[in-house]
């Protein structure tokens, strides 16, 4: 499996003709299921999305990305809030 960034990109028509953009981050075994999970998922149907681009990362930084599958539930993506990144050094 890989991983993708896929950059989405949408209309916001309550405020007027506006495009907003979005990165979904996609586990996938080509670029091919990474598009078709995207396109499936219910909120790129009900904004009505499309996608930029969509890119494969196997490395950042000099450091190889290496996926494996997590059963444990209680690991989830910790975020860091505006105030939070704020206090840091």
């Amino acid at each position: 499996m890989k991983l993708f960034i896929v950059h989405v990109g949408f209309y916001e028509l309550s405020i007027g003709i506006y495009e907003l953009h979005s990165n979904i981050l996609v586990v996938a075994k080509d670029v091919q299921e990474a598009k078709e999970n995207v396109k499936n998922r219910d909120i790129f149907k009900d904004k009505q999305m499309h996608i930029d681009g969509i890119q494969e990362i196997s490395s950042v930084d000099g450091y190889a990305i290496v996926l494996s599958k997590n059963e444990s539930v209680d690991r989830q993506n910790k975020l860091y809030s505006y105030t939070e990144v704020q206090k840091i050094g």
